[in-house]
């Protein structure tokens, strides 16, 4: 295919969303780690340099698609209904509700990963600003949505509660898929099979323990 640049708005929005198209089908292919740009290129049949007008780097196009991947998240979050009973049956459902959710979407949880070590590097101050405004106003979601499920935690200990998770996430996704050789030793010794990291599992914990222990140092 022939490049043809875009002239209009309209086309370079419609250009840089096959773009961030590719990215997102890619890495159900691959991980953050194997993506490259040349690679990202001929996804798109397009030449490096061309790719480079819409996004300044690797690097930004997955920061946007990190974006789109949180929003969309969130939206699936805001549609589930706040469930009613005590205080404890509602730290089990959102514990529930995030780790189910977030097991579901594995690009999400591989971005969120390489945010800091790799995502926030290689981008200019103006990528990094509006990647940061971006960021607040999920998180600014994210606690808005876990204080309707737990009023009791209050604005400071649900943000709390979401920089925790968010952070666990970031460590426990990687773990959680270990490469070749490691897998290979868990099933040839279970003795060491335990190491496994069960991510669902450790997110759901760490919601249900970080949710009970803010509601007592609350009180």
């Amino acid at each position: 295919m022939g490049f043809q640049r875009a002239r209009t708005e309209e086309q370079r929005n419609e250009r840089r969303r096959q773009i961030l198209g590719a990215a997102a089908s890619m890495l159900t292919e691959m991980p953050v780690s194997e993506l490259t740009l040349n690679g990202l290129s001929r996804r798109v049949c397009l030449a490096k340099a061309n790719v480079l007008r819409y996004f300044e780097s690797r690097e930004a196009v997955l920061l946007e698609l990190l974006e789109a991947e949180g929003a969309s998240w969130i939206a699936e979050l805001e549609r589930e209904a706040v469930p009613g009973g005590g205080v404890r049956e509602r730290e089990d459902r959102l514990a529930e509700l995030l780790a189910s959710s977030l097991a579901r979407r594995p690009v999400l949880c591989d971005l969120v990963s390489a945010q800091a070590t790799v995502l926030e590097h290689n981008i200019s101050v103006d990528t990094a600003i509006r990647h940061k405004h971006a960021v607040r106003e999920q998180l600014e979601a994210l606690v808005r949505l876990t204080a309707r499920h737990l009023p009791e935690l209050g604005d400071e200990g649900a943000s709390a509660l979401v920089r925790t998770v968010l952070i666990v996430v970031g460590s426990a996704w990687p773990s959680s898929r270990p490469p070749e050789a490691l897998l290979a030793v868990y099933a040839a010794d279970p003795s060491l099979a335990a190491l496994q990291i069960d991510f669902e599992d450790v997110v759901r914990r760490t919601v249900e323990v970080t949710a009970s222990g803010l509601l007592a140092r609350g009180r």
